[in-house]
């Protein structure tokens, strides 16, 4: 067998089917955020950048800047081992109690991502629980149900956000020891859980909660705590599972619940056990940015007000987009090759980047791009994207291919 053809083959079938990746060269700025350069075949360009997950632009705060350039200094590069062998800093210490204290919890505990926090968590948790079974919302993160399926535990998936579904299948699965894993706002749609409801079904049957607030931490709560803050619910929730990538703006994941299961997990999951620790200048701007968006709402607001005015600039020019409570805006295209095909001509003819968002990621027939406002974006580039928008739907035809 020719390994290399293999490859190359089914590579060709994605590139065919509109759903190979193509990642943007970028050289990012923090004194242009969210401006980038873009380097391709032939020269350069200036680009906005529309689709980050640096949703409040706290990699660019001046506070986390300082932080991590001071820890450097003090600390150096790397962590130079696992949590477990030289690699735990006291500011991981200090930080693990920050994000504790951010959702109301006993005990918290990092690891190198949002992905590894999910993965290693419900691995450990199916595998080392007997008999237990896994209820994971049809939704659900790639992280979350490869862990899930790495447990090798019994798994149940319930439809989206639908609690009487949840009611019923709990209520089958009789005696055995459960958890219910769901997510407070799903990234690709943006919709948010009806998370009160889900907790009351769990307490009636004495299910283990797990919420992954990955795209909520920072964003929602007075102190930025999630969903289950604003709603006044973290204290019902068993597992919190949030990231530091996203609205933090720097790297990595954590859990924060009781001081009985982050001691489990550190004690028995692999994903943490074996992998290098985060490096401790990271941990302290993480650890600041917490901190800040703790008692500073100012970041928050000021991105609403740009979520709220590209709605009103797309529901203008009669572009469709979806419906939802979040700082998440889809415009879906339902087609792989022409959602590719606006992305590029974006970037090419306005200087406008927006990743297209296609299969696996999404499914099939519902590809789209996926815009993110930050407060960093100033109302001119609102309103020029939204004239972008505008000028491509109509030359595209888009209107019609996607009605």
């Amino acid at each position: 067998m020719s390994f290399d053809s293999y490859f190359k083959n089914q590579i060709e079938l994605l590139k065919t089917g509109g759903n190979y990746r193509y990642f943007a060269d970028l050289e990012k700025r923090i004194d242009k955020f969210p401006l980038a350069t873009n380097r391709f075949e032939g020269g350069t360009r200036e680009v906005t950048v529309w689709c980050s997950n640096d949703y409040l632009g706290m990699g660019q705060h001046p506070k986390v800047i300082k932080a991590m350039q001071d820890a450097v200094l003090r600390y150096g590069a790397g962590a130079g081992g696992t949590r477990n062998i030289s690699g735990t800093n006291h500011d991981h210490l200090l930080l693990e109690s920050e994000i504790a204290d951010l959702h109301g919890k006993e005990s918290a505990l990092l690891f190198t991502s949002g992905y590894v926090s999910n993965w290693t968590t419900l691995a450990t948790l199916g595998a080392k629980i007997s008999d237990v079974v896994i209820l994971s919302d049809a939704n659900n993160h790639a992280s979350m149900i490869e862990g899930i399926r790495q447990s090798r535990a019994d798994k149940v998936i319930w439809s989206h956000n639908d609690v009487r579904d949840l009611d019923r299948k709990l209520a089958a699965c009789g005696d055995r020891p459960k958890i219910v894993a769901f997510e407070s706002v799903y990234s690709m749609d943006g919709d948010i859980a009806p998370v009160s409801e889900i907790l009351d079904v769990c307490e009636k049957y004495q299910a283990l909660t797990y919420l992954d607030e990955v795209h909520a931490v920072g964003m929602y709560g007075k102190h930025g705590g999630g969903i289950s803050e604003r709603e006044g619910l973290a204290h019902r929730i068993d597992i919190i599972e949030g990231t530091l990538g996203k609205a933090f703006g720097c790297m990595g994941g954590y859990i924060t619940g009781s001081t009985e299961v982050c001691d489990f997990i550190r004690s028995f999951g692999s994903g943490f056990i074996f992998t290098t620790a985060l490096p401790a200048s990271i941990a302290v701007a993480a650890r600041t940015s917490i901190s800040h968006l703790k008692m500073s709402n100012k970041e928050r607001l000021v991105q609403r007000e740009k979520v709220a005015r590209l709605r009103a600039g797309l529901d203008a020019v009669n572009i469709p987009h979806m419906q939802n409570e979040s700082h998440i805006v889809p415009v879906i295209i339902k087609d792989p090759v022409k959602t590719k095909m606006l992305a590029d001509y974006l970037m090419e003819q306005f200087g406008i980047y927006v990743q297209p968002i296609n299969y696996p990621t999404v499914p099939k027939g519902t590809e789209r791009l996926r815009f993110t406002p930050s407060p960093l974006h100033t109302d001119a580039d609102v309103d020029y994207l939204v004239s972008a928008m505008s000028n491509l739907w109509s030359q595209c035809a888009l209107s019609r291919a996607v009605a």
